[in-house]
């Protein structure tokens, strides 16, 4: 089975933030797939769907972003995924906007859900990192990642979690034609 995990924060005040991308890229592959709701409670909501021979649980952790690691590692565990079939989808204010990376390991960059998570079950976990731009300064790092984006970014995010979303199953078994499927269709 797969773990397949969008991060973000609960509350409708977080709604279409930059932080909470990974909630966004998840409700769209849920919605787009008619994947149910498997069980839902105040630490997380998780759906259950196949993408031909592949099992996959998606999991939005509803405890606060700092805190998602909690959630995953329990679910991890009770589950007994193994780290290569994990995936994270998150944001990143390293890469510009509208910008897709995956990696495997490594560092948290700053990133608090990916630290939490990082200290629950480990790094060598996949990970999707969608580019949100960066602030002009360091100190509004924080504000900056909880905001709205403005209707420009907006528009640019939204097509690519609609080509997220259209050739995700690709990530399951070739990542690199899923990559490559998002570059072409983006060009368009």
């Amino acid at each position: 089975m797969w773990f397949i995990c969008g991060l973000g924060n609960p509350g409708r005040e977080y709604k279409k933030t930059r932080h909470n991308l990974g909630f966004d890229i998840l409700d769209s592959i849920v919605k787009k797939n008619n994947f149910q709701i498997n069980k839902e409670d105040k630490n997380k909501i998780l759906f259950k769907g196949n993408f031909g021979n592949n099992t996959c649980l998606f999991c939005k952790p509803m405890t606060f972003m700092n805190l998602s690691g909690q959630v995953i590692g329990k679910l991890v565990n009770y589950y007994k995924i193994p780290k290569s079939k994990i995936i994270i989808i998150h944001d990143d204010i390293d890469l510009m906007l509208g910008k897709i990376k995956i990696k495997t390991g490594g560092g948290s960059g700053g990133h608090n859900g990916i630290s939490s998570i990082d200290n629950s079950i480990g790094k060598n976990y996949r990970r999707i990192k969608i580019g949100v731009g960066r602030p002009v300064s360091k100190e509004f790092v924080s504000s900056f990642v909880l905001e709205k984006f403005d209707k420009f970014d907006r528009e640019i995010i939204d097509r690519l979690i609609n080509k997220i979303t259209k050739n995700f199953e690709l990530i399951l078994n070739d990542e690199s034609l899923f990559l490559t499927k998002i570059a072409l269709e983006i060009k368009k």
